[in-house]
């Protein structure tokens, strides 16, 4: 099977993902996107889930026009019974599902003391509550069928922590205590769950939420050893890595793809920059 010209497929070898049924959460728009395209050129059956059916329309023409296997079903992950019904129905239609791919998120920037509480249940119900109904109801047709493997979208201001993201912060660190915690428990059991921190690359809902405007744009970028925001078809391809055969082994961690940015923060000193010492300082 060809992969047509989808960049993040094309450091796997054609076929990867064939015979596999994959379930992408928020599959419609941006990084899951490219990561549902990605599986389903590697000849995955992918379906998409989110809660707006106009998402799906994009990547539903282009599995038509490619002949991919493909469905998109509308699903608000906070809903736990809805995720159930979800589970039940794929495995219904398609005997077995091997891959778990929880990107379905929620984020925007706003001061925690402006924060109204609907907003703060919002972001975590999609985020954490969403990644679990998700990982229970699926991991349980994983764990029935002795394999699996399990992937969740995170952020590193997880663990840095960032200003203006207390929610999506404090949600993706309990995610990615999950990961580690559900990768301890269902280790033995054949299924693997990792998690990915990228860090900012563009999309619409990005530029709108987190960089609205040039200035505010140029100093994002400045934080960025790279210099570049990364392309999202970078990160998709680096999903698909984590879900392939090549990780096997790899289960509990989390693989931060973010030119550098979490490095550098908080850095007293820049590349470049020439450090001038104080008169009558001693080297």
């Amino acid at each position: 099977m060809e992969t047509g010209g989808i960049a993040a497929a094309r450091w796997l070898p054609q076929g990867t993902f064939a015979g596999q049924v994959a379930v992408v959460t928020g599959g419609g728009t941006g990084l899951g996107l490219e990561i549902s395209r990605g599986l389903a050129a590697l000849g995955a059956t992918v379906v998409i889930a989110s809660r707006n059916a106009g998402h799906h329309e994009a990547f539903c023409a282009e599995a038509v026009e490619r002949e991919w296997r493909a469905e998109a079903i509308v699903l608000d992950v906070r809903e736990a019974q809805r995720v159930r019904e979800a589970a039940e129905g794929i495995l219904e239609r398609h005997g077995r599902v091997d891959i778990l791919v929880n990107n379905a998120a929620g984020n925007f920037v706003c001061p925690a003391e402006r924060l109204s509480t609907n907003a703060w249940r919002s972001v975590l119900g999609i985020v954490l509550d969403g990644t679990f109904h998700c990982s229970k109801y699926f991991g349980r047709a994983m764990l029935a069928a002795g394999s699996g493997v399990m992937l969740n979208v995170v952020a590193t201001y997880a663990w840095t922590g960032m200003p203006g993201v207390v929610h999506s912060a404090s949600a993706k660190a309990g995610v990615l205590a999950m990961t580690k915690t559900l990768a301890a428990e269902w280790a033995g059991r054949g299924v693997r769950v990792n998690a990915i921190a990228p860090g900012p690359f563009q999309t619409e809902g990005a530029a709108r939420n987190l960089w609205p405007d040039p200035e505010t744009e140029r100093r994002m970028l400045a934080q960025i050893p790279q210099g570049r925001f990364i392309d999202r078809d970078e990160v998709a391809a680096h999903c698909l890595y984590l879900l392939s055969p090549a990780c096997e082994s790899v289960t509990g961690e989390c693989l931060v793809v973010d030119g550098g940015l979490s490095l550098a923060a908080g850095r007293m000193w820049a590349p470049g920059e020439r450090v001038q010492r104080r008169p009558g300082t001693k080297s």
